[in-house]
Parts: C-alpha cells; sequence; structure tokens
C-alpha cells in the first residue's frame, strides 16, 4: 500500500501542534512540517481550516484534519499498529478517553496518575501526548512570572510524570526551543501589559 503524503502546519509556540509532533514521530510516519506565522497565515492555512483559521491542521493526502485532540485520535485510527496510543483493553480506553475529556474541559489532577509511569501505564499514550505540553510551558511561564508552579512538593505525581515523559528519546529530541519560546510568551506579555496600559 502506497503511502500518502503527509503535512504538518504548525506553530513553534503551540503547545498543541508539538501534541501532534510527538505522536507522529512515536509512531514513526514521515511528514513535511510547515512553519505558520500566525499574523500572517498562509493561504494553505486558512483553506485547510477556513472556521477557526488556527494550528495545528494535518494533511493527510490532501484531506485537512483539524484540532490536536482531533488529530491525536485521527493518527491512532489511521496508524493503530505504530506505538498505539490507547490501550488494547476496552476498559482501560475508556479510561483514556476520560481523561482525555476532562483535560480538555478542565484541568488535570494529580491523582490520574495512580502508581504508574505513564497515564496509559508503562508506555507513552495519547493521554500522555494531550498533556505533554504542560512540561515545557510550565516551566517558560514559571520563569517569565517567578513562581513555582511544579515541584516534587506540589503536585508530585504530575511533577514525576514530567520528569518520565521528558525523558523519553522521542520527547526529549522534539521540545520546542525553550529561547525562542520564553522570548515569544515575553512579546506577548509585553504587547499586552502595553494595550492594557495604553
Amino acid at each position: 500500500m502506497e503511502e500518502s503524503h503527509v503535512t504538518l502546519h504548525g506553530s513553534c509556540a503551540s503547545p498543541f501542534v508539538y501534541r501532534v509532533i510527538w505522536a507522529l514521530k512515536l509512531k514513526g510516519i514521515k511528514y513535511e512540517y510547515i512553519e505558520e506565522d500566525l499574523s500572517n497565515k498562509s493561504s494553505s492555512l486558512l483553506e485547510y481550516n477556513p472556521v477557526h483559521k488556527m494550528v495545528p491542521v494535518l494533511v493527510d493526502g490532501g484531506k485537512p484534519v483539524v484540532e490536536s485532540a482531533v488529530i491525536l485520535q485521527y493518527t491512532e485510527e489511521t496508524w493503530p499498529h505504530q506505538h498505539p496510543l490507547l490501550p488494547s483493553d476496552p476498559y482501560d480506553r475508556a479510561v483514556a478517553r476520560f481523561w482525555l475529556d476532562f483535560g480538555e474541559q478542565k484541568i488535570i489532577q494529580d491523582k490520574a496518575l495512580a502508581e504508574e509511569k505513564f497515564f496509559g501505564g508503562d508506555k507513552i499514550g495519547i493521554v500522555d501526548l494531550s498533556f505533554g505540553w504542560l512540561i515545557h510551558w510550565f516551566e517558560c511561564m514559571q520563569e517569565l512570572v517567578g513562581v513555582k508552579i511544579l515541584g516534587p512538593d506540589c503536585l508530585p505525581k504530575l511533577y514525576q510524570w514530567t520528569m518520565n515523559f521528558r525523558q523519553e528519546p522521542v520527547i526529549k529530541e522534539n521540545l520546542p526551543d525553550s529561547k525562542k519560546l520564553f522570548a515569544h510568551y515575553e512579546r506577548v506579555r509585553k504587547s499586552f501589559t502595553s494595550t492594557k496600559n495604553n
């Protein structure tokens, strides 16, 4: 079967884009990455996501898929045998989907991790990818505002999960550049402060 051409439209400052990057890397899916300037969106982005006009957008064989949670589920259904992101047991799959939905609507709770290394057990799954952005973006925001949010004494299970998650080779090799991310948030903060003062 011929492999279709996969393209990902993203932005280095978007935590939701990294969910998709990690999923594609874990599954070993070859793709072309297109960095979008969100202040000057490309005609392709506007064509593929005319409703929200935002990233990420995954284009598989010319067909666009939008919204990071939807894209994660699409990658799982399209390439189910390459590093499965959902457990094989129906009940465990339902639990994973519950936390995925819960996290989209509310904030992740420390108790959801129980004693497991990852949300789905010993290997990274769809729930881990959904919350993976917390690690790098929390650190950046902590540095920016000077307040420690996550640590071994505050949400210890979540903190341990972040340590486990960041040590996985695919994740470690595909994290956003800290300096660029910090510079982006600093620009956003200054712009917000300037607008507020005017």
